[in-house]
């Protein structure tokens, strides 16, 4: 069971991360073999641009957008986070040139981490709901008894809140030197080419 659960759980969320890390270093190496290094260090705004959007997730969550499911924006949310991630290690590269790039590197690769520690906390939650209310069934409880149950069943809602205390600021000191790096290019230029 133990297997299982480590199987199913979290090594999928690990994989994930792993992919991440290596399809930055295989695009980064294969624009480089290719001469085309320029590609990678100009697509920091795509990058951005993906991460931003992203972020409807967050607006609906809050009631901010009415738009989309949550369900469907959650999905958006996970796959824009790991492409935009991607592409914003590409445009960092296998190097780096200064302290503000390395520390929003490794500030995003925390929020990424943490997002998909996230998903499994989600994914976890659910299933302990599905299983609680299976129980429920078959111990004969009527569907109302069920429902109401569930609803005094707050794992799902306490886990994902305690969770959300330390992925928000994670986000926001990504988000906060990753707005500083645009001016930290303009005023001291870029890095070696």
């Amino acid at each position: 069971m133990a297997f299982r659960f480590t199987f199913t759980r979290i090594v999928p969320s690990l994989l994930l991360y792993l992919a991440l890390l290596a399809c930055a270093v295989l695009v980064d190496y294969v624009l480089h073999v290719l001469r085309l290094a320029w590609v990678g260090r100009n697509c920091g705004i795509a990058g951005s641009a993906l991460l931003v959007a992203s972020f409807l997730y967050s607006l609906r969550k809050r009631k901010l957008l009415l738009a989309g499911s949550p369900k469907g924006l959650l999905k958006l949310h996970e796959t824009l986070g790991w492409i935009g991630a991607l592409v914003l290690l590409v445009h960092g590269g296998i190097h780096f040139y200064a302290l503000i790039p390395w520390l929003a590197v490794l500030a995003m690769l925390v929020v990424v981490a943490s997002g998909l520690t996230g998903r499994f906390l989600l994914e976890e939650a659910r299933a302990s709901l599905r299983e609680r209310e299976e129980e429920l069934r078959r111990a004969g409880l009527a569907p109302d008894e069920v429902e109401k149950e569930l609803l005094g069943h707050s794992l799902l809602v306490g886990t994902m809140k305690q969770w959300r205390r330390v992925h928000m600021p994670l986000t926001m000191v990504f988000l906060a030197l990753g707005t500083t790096l645009p001016g930290a290019s303009i005023a001291t230029g870029p890095g070696p080419a």
